[in-house]
């Protein structure tokens, strides 16, 4: 299993379970630093290592009144005030190729959204910075499929990469996650994140927006580590049903740390810790 190392206390595919955490969309300055300050505290204490994730523009919102974020130069601002306020390494999606420049400038790991895991120029745009690249499985992509993403990222000479599983496509409105897509995915030499939060999703379930059943969260986040998991991926927020993305499947921050404890009991029974 190739190791990727972010900063000298966290690492994807080591010894100790990770986590990506933080809200969907930066909604502000405050709620980054609120939800990052949380986060930061509860993995210190737990020897977990944590990066901070949120999104400058949610580029494939359900509806076109839906809030997207700040924007690019805005948002990078803010990741880079959390970044230096915390000492946490940042993630941010990216849509466009001309983005992975500038994201690649300001961010630690730069992420693929699932519905453009298969958008070649964008996958080397990111391989190409040097920075680690995070592909989300499509909804529509078998996990062993997800070889070719890897393969064109390493075709930049980049072999700093994560893909995560976020759940398949079942019916209209509706996910399920394959667990056995974990180790599927871990055949390819990398680390598998398990993003727990999207997987509860309901597309496009509410009409002009995403349902999604948090009640399952903890369920998935145990059997996904217990699956070999590497790495959690937990969009959190303070107050999730005021969220201005994703409100029905972010898990409330004040369950953040009982969750993680959950989740490490079951690592340190799979793992022989």
């Amino acid at each position: 299993m190739t190791k990727v190392k972010i900063t000298d206390s966290v690492e994807f595919g080591g010894d100790r379970l990770a986590v990506i955490g933080g809200p969907c969309v930066i909604e502000s300055l405050d709620l980054c630093r609120m939800v990052a300050g949380r986060l930061v505290e509860i993995c210190d204490r737990m020897d977990i290592g944590c990066v901070f994730k949120a999104s400058f523009d949610k580029a494939n919102r359900t509806s076109v009144e839906s809030f997207r974020g700040p924007g690019i130069e805005k948002g990078l601002e803010i990741l880079a005030q959390i970044r230096t306020e915390f000492g946490v390494p940042v993630l941010t999606d990216v849509h466009e190729t001309w983005q992975a420049d500038p994201a690649g400038r300001t961010v630690d790991i730069l992420q693929i959204p699932a519905f453009l895991c298969r958008q070649t120029d964008l996958l080397l745009a990111c391989g190409r910075t040097g920075k680690t690249v995070n592909v989300k499985k499509g909804q529509f992509v078998a996990p062993h499929d997800m070889v070719n993403a890897v393969r064109k990222i390493e075709s930049t000479g980049n072999r700093r990469i994560l893909l995560s599983e976020r759940g398949s496509s079942f019916g209209y409105n509706q996910l399920v996650a394959d667990m056995t897509s974990i180790p599927v995915m871990r055949e390819t030499g990398y680390p598998v994140v398990f993003d727990a939060t999207h997987s509860v999703q309901r597309p496009g379930g509410l009409g002009n927006a995403s349902g999604g059943n948090r009640q399952f969260i903890p369920t998935l986040v145990r059997a996904a580590v217990a699956a070999g998991a590497d790495a959690l991926f937990l969009e959190t927020h303070p107050d999730p049903d005021r969220a201005l993305s994703d409100a029905a499947s972010q898990l409330p921050l004040d369950d953040l740390e009982g969750l993680l404890r959950s989740a490490l009991r079951v690592w340190e029974a799979v793992r022989g810790a």
